[in-house]
């Protein structure tokens, strides 16, 4: 096939306010399903990361254009990147909330309250 005869389908208006849409579809869908406790434990969690990973394609395919270059390469790398992008944000959330709750049990955290009393600004 002719490189030259290729053509890169362009993003449209309706293309972004179609993905806005599913983007704002998701998150809301998320959030009703934890307010109003739709399931329990487990089922709740694998709901939501069901959610996320259809929200991480909506972003992919609607905003970072996967599927609409010419050259593979570019697809894989941007794939590649947004999943290392993903999992630095939420492997270093988790390591982070571990941390803070491993290091600030009840007991410290009303120690180093009074500790603060006392002193100012």
């Amino acid at each position: 096939m002719n490189p030259n005869t290729q053509h890169e389908k362009q993003p449209t208006f309706h293309g972004y306010l179609m993905g806005f849409i599913l983007s704002v579809g998701f998150t809301l869908w998320a959030y009703v399903s934890v307010v109003y406790h739709s399931f329990n434990g487990h089922v709740l969690l694998a709901w939501l990361l069901g959610l996320a990973v259809a929200q991480f394609m909506v972003q992919l395919v609607y905003f970072l254009h996967v599927g609409a270059e010419t050259k593979p390469r570019w697809k894989r790398l941007t794939i590649l990147l947004m999943i290392f992008f993903v999992l630095v944000v939420v492997l270093g959330s988790i390591w982070i909330m571990y941390n803070l709750n491993y290091r600030m049990s009840p007991k410290q955290m009303e120690q180093y309250m009074s500790q603060q009393a006392g002193s100012g600004f």
